[in-house]
């Protein structure tokens, strides 16, 4: 860290410019870059391979979930009367051939009375769309709405409903977008930024952040060029790499104004500041991408593009952060520092008393913390994986009325999650026969070459169940159509959503124990160096996991059973946690909340080599991290807060998950369980077998390279009193 500090400072203006320039390639390419993400959703497994058939022969459906146009007839009349039947089928064949590509099935073309209300008077059908990959592209749903109000008789209603419909919301559900929800963020954080600096410096973490950001975005760019990256990446790098670069330069600058506090002047300032927290920056940058990489080996591309850009976002910020920053502070720094109104003399009086008050009754503070995370990991015992349900999707608008239409008819939410029975042959009629039969199925439909279910010798069967496939519900119906359908004769494989969710939840979290127990030892590993002790380290992963069992606890209790999720978002229990999310969850919030471990306890460490007393060392280091890690916290909650305004019930889920995984750690584990357990285990917190040293490369305590001057308040009797914490 010396040598590259040394190396940047020596070379000010090529760093300046070289971030200048991605900065200004970033602003350019960013519009590119977002364009070109993508929402395929495709998972591992056999429905894959079906569904790829299927689109590959067919041209629309598998996991595509269909459009669903509502007729609904003026009173008197009934659907099921031959000449009203034939008006509708007239309606449904114009979708049919005003949008290409496109099967439907209908009452007319089916015969079948469950695409009726029970009053006869509200018909459905089913309109599988060609797949869709591209985020923000245009949809063929304005162009259905048009075909078929064309058509339309005087005096019926029309609607149209979808899982992607809902999925987007109603119009006042649409969310903030990507750039209001940055603003407000940022706004948020230079806030917290001027109470905590009390001059301009307040605008340099926001500074590196928009480096950063741009600089993810640039590399981001040219990633979509060679393999598709989700449109939830987007998300993550403004606001999530806002955040952790945000905090990164939080860190080294109320260090560096810690050492001119003491009387540095400003070389030596910026070069310990860079030694101590510029290498805990580069640890903890380490840790949050050690998590994000257990995303790249998962077998499911969406997962996999967001471990590639999430990887990312702690990397550069890291680069940034020991780069630029340094180069800013010995440049404009104390000029930056202006006018003061807050320094960082002394350590902070609240969280000293606080640390003295935990380090007093530490048996009491050790139960309280740990019951508090009883308490909110208690409801993660009861996750159900899946999807939230239609209700939750949206709770007004269009698509939510044509669907309440339906089910207020007798028709069940579950018809918008067909799953899709590719067969050979002539067998599909026996098959539709067979499944119609089976437990949870609303009914079964084969509607033949005529409708264009039927090509090269196949044929298509669509099952429709009484419950959504994202819901567990709805995923047993599913899995025991699987079950009864799966290698009986001319069935070749079940496709659809809900199939694609069931191997979805066989291949990634099967192996999660795995993963998780490989990504805790190489953190393990990591932060026994960096701490030099093995019960630190230990201490660390092991609250890290209690964190995450919280953030899981805190998004089942008010999403899946709607406390709160109602008042707050807008949204109704969804009934299931989204597929994806807990994996998400774990990536980032693994190693986010490592970040305030690492704050914490590397200037632990630090007074401990400096005093020898663990009281001192205790009590130093959360008066001089508290306040730091408090504010931390606060900016990445406002960035989950600001993510949380999305439109889409996904991302309000997975915002919730990692912020209240951020504010718990920050407040209760960081804050209380880990100065109680350090003041428990005592001298044990120190312990590092030499054979584990020699191992890990553990350097001997070394001086900083500039001289302690003699306005410094730390003890210079001994070289261990101005050790590096590493």
């Amino acid at each position: 860290m010396q040598a590259l500090t040394r190396f940047v400072l020596r070379h000010k203006a090529l760093v300046g410019l070289t971030w200048l320039l991605i900065a200004v390639a970033g602003v350019m390419t960013v519009s590119g870059t977002t364009h070109r993400m993508t929402n395929d959703f495709s998972m591992p497994g056999q429905a894959f391979k079906v569904d790829n058939q299927i689109v590959a022969e067919y041209g629309n459906g598998g996991s595509q979930s269909p459009y669903v146009p509502v007729l609904t007839v003026p009173a008197g009349e009934r659907v099921t009367d031959p000449a009203v039947a034939a008006e509708t089928g007239r309606v449904f064949g114009a979708i049919a051939a005003a949008v290409p590509d496109v099967r439907v099935a209908d009452y007319s073309s089916t015969g079948n009375a469950r695409f009726v209300t029970r009053d006869g008077r509200t018909t459905f059908a089913l309109v599988f769309i060609p797949a869709s990959t591209s985020f923000g592209g245009p949809t063929p749903a304005p162009a259905v709405t048009r075909a078929a109000e064309a058509a339309l008789p005087h005096g019926w209603h029309f609607g149209l409903t979808g899982e992607d419909l809902l999925a987007n919301g109603a119009p006042a559900s649409k969310g903030t977008g990507i750039m209001v929800e940055t603003m407000i963020g940022s706004v948020g954080a230079l806030v917290i930024l001027a109470l905590v600096f009390g001059s301009f410096l307040a605008f340099l973490p926001l500074l590196i952040g928009g480096v950063s950001v741009l600089a993810t975005f640039l590399i981001v760019g040219g990633l979509t060029e060679i393999t598709g990256i989700s449109q939830i990446v987007e998300f993550l790098i403004a606001l999530v790499g806002l955040g952790v670069a945000i905090d990164y330069s939080l860190l080294v600058v109320t260090r560096w104004r810690e050492e001119r506090s003491a009387g540095r002047d400003n070389a030596d300032a910026v070069a310990v500041a860079m030694q101590h927290a510029g290498r805990a920056v580069v640890f903890s940058g380490l840790t949050v991408a050690i998590g994000l990489l257990s995303m790249i080996v998962l077998p499911v591309p969406m997962l996999r593009s967001v471990g590639y850009g999430g990887v990312l976002v702690p990397l550069v910020s890291v680069v940034v952060a020991i780069t630029l920053l340094p180069v800013i502070l010995a440049s404009v720094g104390p000029r930056m520092d202006w006018p003061r109104l807050r320094t960082e003399r002394r350590p902070s009086r609240v969280f000293s008393s606080w640390a003295a008050l935990v380090y007093r009754h530490r048996w009491v503070s050790a139960a309280a913390g740990l019951a508090i995370m009883g308490l909110l990991m208690a409801p993660a015992l009861s996750l159900h994986l899946g999807s939230p349900g239609a209700s939750a999707q949206a709770t007004a608008g269009p698509a939510h009325d044509a669907l309440v239409s339906l089910t207020s008819g007798g028709v069940p939410s579950g018809i918008l999650t067909p799953a899709e029975v590719l067969t050979s042959g002539s067998s599909s009629a026996s098959v539709a026969a067979h499944a119609s039969g089976l437990p949870g199925v609303y009914t079964a439909i084969a509607p033949g070459s005529g409708a264009g279910f039927a090509k090269g010798g196949t044929s298509i069967v669509d099952v429709l169940p009484a419950a959504e496939s994202s819901l567990p519900s709805g995923q047993a119906e599913i899995s025991s159509v699987e079950h009864a359908l799966v290698g009986s004769h001319g069935v070749i494989g079940v496709g659809g959503d809900g199939a694609s969710l069931i191997d979805f939840d066989r291949t990634v979290y099967g192996d999660f124990p795995l993963m998780l127990t490989l990504i805790a030892a190489a953190t393990f590993i990591l932060l026994t160096r960096a701490f030099r002790s093995v019960v630190l380290a230990l201490k660390a992963v092991v609250f890290n996991l209690i964190s995450l069992a919280a953030a899981y606890g805190v998004m089942t209790w008010v999403f899946q059973d709607g406390h709160g999720s109602k008042a707050i978002f807008g949204v109704p229990a969804t009934g299931a946690i989204t597929m994806w999310v807990p994996l998400m969850v774990f990536a980032f919030l693994f190693g986010l909340s490592m970040d305030y471990e690492v704050f914490i306890l590397s200037r632990v460490r630090e007074a401990y080599d400096a005093t020898g007393d663990a009281r001192t060392a205790v009590v130093t280091g959360l008066g001089r991290t508290g306040r730091l890690v408090t504010s931390a916290a606060a900016i990445l909650m406002l960035g989950f807060v600001s993510m949380s305004t999305s439109g889409q019930t996904d991302l309000k889920i997975l915002a919730t998950g990692l912020g209240a995984g951020i504010l718990v750690d920050a407040v209760v584990v960081r804050c209380l369980l880990v100065p109680a357990m350090v003041a428990l285990f005592g001298r044990a917190n120190w312990w590092l077998p030499a054979w584990a040293a020699r191992l890990l490369r553990v350097p001997a305590p070394a001086p900083d390279a500039p001289a302690m001057p003699a306005a410094e308040t730390t003890p210079t009797s001994s070289p261990q009193a101005v050790a590096a914490p590493w």
